[in-house]
């Protein structure tokens, strides 16, 4: 949610946000009237509760042969009184519904436009080049008996697979490599719930346009995570933190869920686009003046971690009009996929601001004792389409694949993967 003061204060700032996202600036004035009308019947309330409070003085201190009449009036008072209150709750019902609808505020300098309109800040790598016809991760991996599509399909139907033998292995080494990364960057870790409470995924502002992507189990009103930013977020519901000792920082391994709703005929061929993955999450809590640093620093492990197995990549400042309603920046990371002959995404670190910290209640105290709103800030450093560019950017002629040497402790030493068929 988007600071209320701010859209009392400039709303023509958040109409230029939402004209950049793409989005509806109509309902700016929509929320301004409804912050309008809410603060109307507050104060509506408040008055009438306070001359409520006064007649029940008055009451009190009445003669008996006039308090059957005064009493009388301040029945008539406190049904005044609960509609006003019904009114509030109305209004801010109405208010919470429209201003949770707007997106994000783009940070200055993020590129207007669409899913085309993003800007390359980087290239790191050279193209990787071969001297003999390049196979795709699908067939690396059946030759190593590592990916099984077939029987993934068979099992639970498209977009399903199973990892097996050094395909199952090489997963855990990549996440353990991650997570090692992640300790070593001061990360705490979690293994967090994968099913949260509707408010939680609301709070985190996935239940937006994109909210057909999302698993839910109907008979339990559970929602399945498509990324542990939506527990580590809920995590401090309702909280006041204290952060004098700097940012808190958690690290989510966890399996995770996407509809993927509306791409069929998309990325079909193995494991780039799937229902079912792995993936260590970073999730930070900080002050804001200090997110944009901190953005920074999750972007520069996911680069130290790409760069240390050998992959080509770029990073891009994505365009508001691509950005999920929660983030303010998003810079993915893109690692070069040989046989699509162009870059894919491997990793997304988006700052949120205030914006998830407002629509779930967590604060920080300040030296004035007074609290305020904390930022948040999400990003991958590692998941299961990693594996597509490992096996692609370092397969051999032969069918068999070089393992970088920082996975190689998670795989007993293992330098080559061979093929089996």
């Amino acid at each position: 949610m988007i600071d209320p003061q701010l859209l009392r204060d400039d709303p023509e700032l958040v109409k230029e946000s939402q004209r950049s996202r793409g989005a509806s600036v109509e309902l700016v004035d929509q929320a301004v009237e409804a912050d309008a009308a809410r603060r109307a019947a507050i104060t509506s309330f408040e008055s009438l509760r306070a001359e409520q409070n006064a007649f029940g003085k008055t009451v009190a201190k009445a003669p008996k042969d006039e308090k059957a009449a005064l009493v009388a009036q301040a029945q008539e008072l406190a049904a005044q009184v609960k509609a006003a209150q019904a009114r509030v709750t109305e209004a801010e019902a109405d208010f919470t519904r429209i201003v949770g609808s707007l997106g994000n505020i783009p940070i200055a300098g993020v590129p207007a436009g669409g899913e085309d309109d993003y800007t390359v800040l980087r290239e790191v790598g050279a193209i990787p080049t071969f001297d003999f016809p390049v196979r795709d991760h699908l067939e690396i991996g059946e030759k190593l008996d590592a990916i099984d599509m077939d029987r993934g399909v068979k099992v639970s139907g498209a977009r399903f697979y199973f990892l097996k033998g050094v395909g199952a292995r090489l997963e855990y080494a990549l996440l353990s490599y991650g997570l090692q990364t992640a300790l070593d960057e001061g990360f705490i870790p979690m293994i967090p719930p994968t099913l949260v409470r509707p408010e939680i995924m609301q709070g985190t502002g996935f239940l937006g346009a994109h909210a057909d992507e999302i698993y839910r189990l109907e008979a339990d009103d559970l929602y399945l995570t498509g990324t542990s930013e939506v527990a580590l977020a809920g995590y401090h519901k309702d909280e006041i933190l204290d952060l004098t000792d700097g940012p808190l920082r958690y690290a989510g391994w966890s399996t995770c869920y996407r509809r993927e709703a509306g791409s069929h005929g998309k990325d079909n061929r193995g494991i780039i686009r799937v229902h079912q993955f792995q993936k260590l999450e970073m999730f930070v809590y900080i002050t804001p003046e200090d997110a944009e640093a901190e953005h920074a620093r999750l972007v520069a492990a996911q680069e130290r971690m790409l760069q240390s197995l050998g992959l080509s990549y770029r990073v891009i400042d994505t365009a508001a009009g691509d950005l999920g309603s929660s983030a303010a920046r998003k810079y993915d990371v893109e690692a070069w996929v040989p046989t699509q002959d162009k870059y894919r995404e491997l990793t997304s670190t988006s700052n949120c601001t205030t914006f998830q910290a407002r629509r779930l209640d967590i604060r920080q105290r300040g030296e004035d004792g007074k609290t305020a709103p904390v930022a948040t800030l999400n990003g991958t450093l590692a998941t299961t389409r990693w594996l597509v560019a490992l096996l692609e950017t370092h397969q051999r002629e032969d069918g068999s694949v070089w393992v970088p040497e920082p996975l190689r402790p998670w795989l007993g030493g293992l330098e080559i993967l061979e093929p089996v068929r």
